[in-house]
């Protein structure tokens, strides 16, 4: 402890800690009604290079822990081995990007859902290219932004008129005069 003097009082003040785990009281916590031991299913999952993961950290498991910097972080595997993977992160340090790579144990990924809309929208892209294949159509796969809608008259025989007006002003209090008679 660091003993400070303030004019007549004493304080004891904690020292700073720029620990590796400085700050991580909540970040490494497990969830709430999510303490104890982790499903087998978490050790089943088969990871292949290529493939996306994002590093969840499990703060109960303390062997092959990523720093607290890459938690949340997105990447990509480049190396499979016996307890662990190897993924390749972009870190921004200043004004450069840096591919880290990393070695974290499988306990502290999950696979990633970042390409999970791509995929759905390439399958129902080439589901619609077979069935205009069939038809003899060319059709186009492209996503396009969305249009205005387009103008039309309103009639109003089958509609009726609504008139929007401000409401007129009212005076809750009117002042009066009061005259002072010598």
């Amino acid at each position: 402890y660091q003993r400070r003097v303030h004019g007549d009082y004493c304080y004891n003040r904690m020292p700073h800690s720029y620990g590796v785990r400085a700050r991580t009281r909540s970040l490494f916590a497990k969830p709430f009604r999510r303490h104890g031991q982790d499903p087998i299913s978490r050790m089943l999952i088969n990871y292949h290079i290529g493939d996306y993961a994002d590093i969840i950290v499990d703060g109960s498991k303390h062997l092959g822990m990523p720093h607290k910097f890459y938690y949340g972080k997105t990447g990509r595997i480049f190396d499979i081995s016996k307890r662990a993977v190897g993924i390749v992160i972009n870190k921004r340090v200043r004004n450069n990007v840096l591919p880290k790579r990393l070695h974290v144990r499988i306990e502290h990924l999950q696979k990633s859902k970042c390409r999970a809309e791509f995929l759905n929208r390439v399958h129902e892209n080439e589901r619609k290219k077979h069935a205009a294949k069939r038809e003899h159509k060319i059709i186009s796969t492209k996503r396009k932004p969305v249009e205005p809608t387009e103008g039309h008259f309103v009639e109003l025989g089958k509609t009726k008129a609504e008139f929007i007006n401000p409401k007129p002003y009212i005076y809750l209090y009117q002042p009066q005069m009061h005259l002072n008679i010598i």
